[in-house]
């Protein structure tokens, strides 16, 4: 497009502000502005920006209006003290992974900034004796799914595989690919590991005018975690525009996909019980839950707004709903929103017919700009304009078949949020539970495990605290790190 065509189609949206300083720009500049402004669909942008300022204008409107109530029985379950249900859809789930028809979504686009750390947050030691990052944790998780899918349905070692989607940013590809590179793709399969991005969008000042990072670049902001699904079309290499994430799904006939977080210690990648409840209950999308731990915990929940099943903000429940039981005593708005997602591929391709009934969140910020006026940089010490995100749970209201599994927290959610020392969500908090989970599994096994010990199970050892039968009747004295059933005994 010429330059006087990209400039017309930038005035005529309104933003054409944008070519300011084009007049004192030295050509790299130009190049480095005029491909951002190509590759923008600037018209998109400006209704991103209407819809979400209407929606949250009417969201305001109906606040309090709207029939919120909890999840109903038919579409709610829990293994929480149900151990027969969950061996039933284990055993699903495990058929499911030992065809193939399984993958692995990870939203990994966040840095651990919070953490003090400019690094991908999936690069991150939360100080394990073992110093393994959560990348690691989770690769070493998918390893041993796959030899306990293939052992279970009689299948040669190695024959079973369960791809890895990672999406990263702009700010983490980079760094998130040469991590990976550097560790050998932590034992897997690299050709099994697929990078992807999430999208951007320009940082608009409040009116919706498009804000200046520099006088030769948009500042732009990731989409949020709900850009995963556009995500899955963009193309996975600029030579071929046909291999998407989607075409790379039905490459490999995957029927079923779990999508998750890279921030939660306890994740249970590909969880075969959670894949079976799915599969038995026909679900095209549904979440996994954890209890909320007390009424007013600062946590939405999924439940049901109008007709439709939708994340509930805290913000948006009573008092009286928050502290409202069932008659069993339970928490009648408990299902706690943990980020944790099932999913037909089928699902994931309809997205797309529905997207555009699908309101970004605004979140205000302080941006660093450039004022257009006087060329000079703006720190702003206040909230000076908007980023545009969309959330992963934003697609639940168009669901056909939704279902919610609630799982226990202890042995399934601790999330990475807080910098060390703030006690709750930090990198302690994160250790202890991973360390207190592998203490229940081998005494659940028949061990015993002395006061103050502390010993590190590698997740190629047990994934769910299955294979360590050898350990009844042993009593551990001796803290140290695990990588092999076999090492266990250096521990009694």
């Amino acid at each position: 497009m010429s330059i006087d065509n990209l400039r017309q189609r930038y005035e005529s949206a309104g933003q054409g502000h944008v070519f300011t300083f084009w007049d004192t720009l030295s050509e790299p500049e130009r190049d480095e502005l005029r491909t951002q402004l190509e590759a923008l669909d600037i018209e998109r942008v400006n209704r991103i920006y209407k819809k979400a300022v209407s929606a949250e204008r009417e969201s305001q409107e109906h606040a309090g209006k709207d029939t919120i109530e909890p999840l109903p029985d038919d579409a709610a379950d829990s293994i929480i003290g149900l151990a027969g249900k969950e061996n039933e859809w284990r055993a699903t789930g495990l058929q499911a992974i030992a065809r193939g028809e399984v993958g692995v979504l990870l939203m990994a686009g966040g840095q651990g900034t919070r953490l003090g750390s400019t690094a991908p947050k999936g690069c991150y030691d939360i100080g394990l004796p073992s110093h393994k990052a959560l990348f690691q944790y989770q690769a070493e998780r998918i390893a041993r799914l796959q030899t306990i899918a293939a052992q279970s349905a009689g299948k040669p070692a190695g024959s079973v595989v369960i791809p890895w989607y990672v999406m990263t940013s702009g700010p983490t590809r980079a760094e998130t690919e040469a991590f990976f590179k550097k560790h050998v793709y932590f034992g897997l399969d690299k050709k099994n590991v697929i990078f992807f991005e999430q999208g951007t969008l320009p940082c608009l000042s409040m009116d919706g005018k498009v804000l200046l990072e520099t006088r030769s670049r948009v500042a732009v902001a990731p989409d949020g975690n709900g850009g995963l699904y556009a995500a899955l079309r963009q193309p996975l290499s600029p030579s071929d525009k046909s291999h998407t994430v989607l075409s790379d799904l039905d490459k490999r006939k995957i029927v079923y996909v779990h999508s998750y977080c890279v921030d939660n210690c306890l994740v249970k990648i590909a969880d075969p019980v959670f894949l079976g409840y799915c599969i038995q209950k026909q679900a095209d999308c549904a979440a996994k839950v954890v209890p909320k731990a007390y009424p007013t915990e600062s946590v939405g929940v999924v439940a049901r707004r109008g007709d439709k099943f939708s994340v509930v903000e805290y913000s948006e429940i009573s008092k009286e709903q928050a502290e409202r039981r069932t008659p069993s005593g339970e928490l009648a708005f408990r299902a706690g929103n943990i980020a944790n997602h099932f999913y037909t591929t089928p699902f994931l391709r309809a997205v797309e017919a529905f997207e555009d009934e699908l309101a970004f969140h605004i979140a205000r910020k302080k941006i660093a700009h450039v004022d257009v006026a006087s060329g000079a940089p703006v720190k702003p010490t206040s909230p000076n304009g908007m980023k545009l995100e969309m959330f992963v749970f934003d697609v639940f209201p168009f669901t056909h078949h939704f279902a919610v599994l609630e799982v226990a927290r202890a042995e399934e959610f601790s999330p990475l949020k807080n910098a060390p020392g703030t006690g709750s969500d930090d990198p302690e908090t994160s250790r202890r539970d991973l360390l207190a989970q592998h203490w229940r599994f081998l005494e659940a096994a028949g061990a015993t495990v002395a006061e103050g010990v502390e010993i590190e199970l590698s997740p190629l050892v047990t994934y769910a605290g299955e294979g360590l039968e050898s350990v009844k009747g042993k009593t551990f004295t001796k803290s140290g790190v695990v990588s092999s059933v076999e090492e266990l005994d250096a521990l009694v």
